[in-house]
């Protein structure tokens, strides 16, 4: 318990899935926690389930710079400080090989889950300088690897990774860590919406443990990178995928 006692954080996507679990989990431990989401209903709720003045819900784009400057605004107005920022907002995008891939869709993931991550840490850098802290960029086992039909995705989630060592040797001497997770498939609503029950069996029988993660499971790495306890890491990507990468 307290990990993150007095601290500060940011979860964007937060209001469903792994962003949801890390905000509960990041409450438990202390922090004051900024939720940002598109989806008003969910972000509420939670907020109303915390219900101890430990959380603010922000609707926001991540793939709108201005939107991630206001995020961050919130953080330092009605919290103080920021320390840490989770970068989580997501999209699956369509399934298509890349010779039939969607251009709007190619976009629309590209700015979300690349460009949104970007953004994110543009503007969150400047402010957990001035405190010192750590950013978690999530990523995916297809930051790795490749997946049919998942092209828009997969160059994202690489370009993350990449951001997230770029970003790292720049601010290693600045105070602030910052690292990529690489969650393999997670039972989600994302998945759940995306994907039947076919296809959700073979995929949990392609990692080593035969079963798809849990959103807490990424929950608990999110925490450590957060946390004092990881101060020695930094430019670093962190699978937790069942064993999906070990093949």
């Amino acid at each position: 318990m307290g990990q993150l006692k007095d601290k500060v954080a940011i979860v964007t996507g937060g209001a469903s899935g792994i962003g949801k679990a890390i905000v509960e989990l990041f409450v438990k431990e202390g922090a004051k926690v900024v939720i940002s989401d598109l989806n008003e209903e969910l972000g509420h709720q939670l907020v109303n389930e915390l219900g101890d003045g430990s959380t603010l819900f922000i609707k926001a784009d991540s793939s709108a710079a201005e939107d991630n400057q206001k995020i961050v605004e919130a953080a330092i107005e009605n919290f103080g400080a920021l320390h840490i920022a989770v970068n989580n907002a997501g999209i699956s995008g369509d399934a298509a090989i890349v010779g039939d891939y969607p251009l709007d869709s190619w976009k629309k993931v590209i700015d979300i889950n690349l460009n949104g991550v970007f953004y994110g840490m543009h503007y969150q850098l400047p402010e957990i300088e001035k405190v010192g802290g750590s950013i978690i960029n999530m990523a995916s086992i297809l930051g790795q690897v490749g997946f049919a039909q998942s092209s828009a995705y997969v160059a994202a989630k690489h370009g993350v990774v990449g951001l997230t060592k770029s970003a790292g040797w720049e601010y290693g001497s600045r105070g602030v860590r910052i690292n990529a997770i690489g969650p393999g498939f997670i039972a989600t609503p994302l998945i759940d919406t995306n994907l039947d029950k076919t296809t959700t069996d073979h995929l949990a029988t392609q990692h080593a443990l035969q079963r798809l993660g849990k959103p807490e499971e990424v929950a608990e790495l999110t925490l450590w990178l957060a946390s004092d306890k990881s101060s020695f890491v930094t430019g670093s990507y962190y699978p937790v995928d069942g064993g999906y990468l070990a093949k």
